[in-house]
């Protein structure tokens, strides 16, 4: 389980996007049962919502994580080279832990009522599936979003409603 606790640190430190100056928090319905961690906004401004779901040993399974950085309103934000670079990220440091990770083309969806591009990797470990996390990526005028959730294999299998609801109740 403390293997499985770093993982998730891992896929979470990923998450970063593109941050400046303060941004408005955006309003997400969190799955019920699911223990919502406050996480202090960064000195770069940018904000983060978590949320993780724990089994019945109160150790974590799944963990779901907003993250909305402001972005300069003459930069131009390269969506699929930010996603790519973070699947890569996600890849390489699973790769350095002894895991290897399959991540789906990146595609088209959206992130409440903005155009995304998402990606969903699968991470193994002696041909097991263990892991999985996806990635949602999304930008506006003037902010950057990502929704990142990860978890055990089963246990993300077994909470893709509890995912639905969340990302659908999802306000920016």
């Amino acid at each position: 389980m403390i293997r499985f606790c770093k993982l998730l640190f891992i896929l979470l430190s990923l998450v970063s996007v593109v941050g400046a100056a303060h941004a408005d928090a955006p309003v997400v319905t969190w799955p019920e049962g699911w223990q919502i961690e406050a996480v202090p906004e960064s000195a770069s401004g940018v904000i983060r919502q978590r949320a993780v779901k724990n089994d019945q040993t109160g150790s974590p399974v799944m963990v779901m994580e907003l993250t909305v950085s402001q972005v300069q309103s003459d930069h131009q934000v390269n969506l699929e080279g930010v996603l790519l670079e973070m699947r890569k990220s996600v890849q390489k440091d699973f790769f350095q832990g002894g895991y290897q990770s399959v991540c789906t083309r990146i595609h088209s969806t959206t992130l409440s009522r903005l155009a995304a591009l998402e990606t969903t990797c699968t991470i193994t470990q002696n041909g097991r599936h263990v892991l999985s996390q996806t990635l949602v990526a999304a930008v506006d005028a003037d902010k950057a979003y990502v929704l990142s959730y990860a978890g055990q294999a089963e246990a993300y299998k077994a909470s893709q409603d509890e995912i639905d609801a969340a990302r659908n109740s999802l306000k920016l």
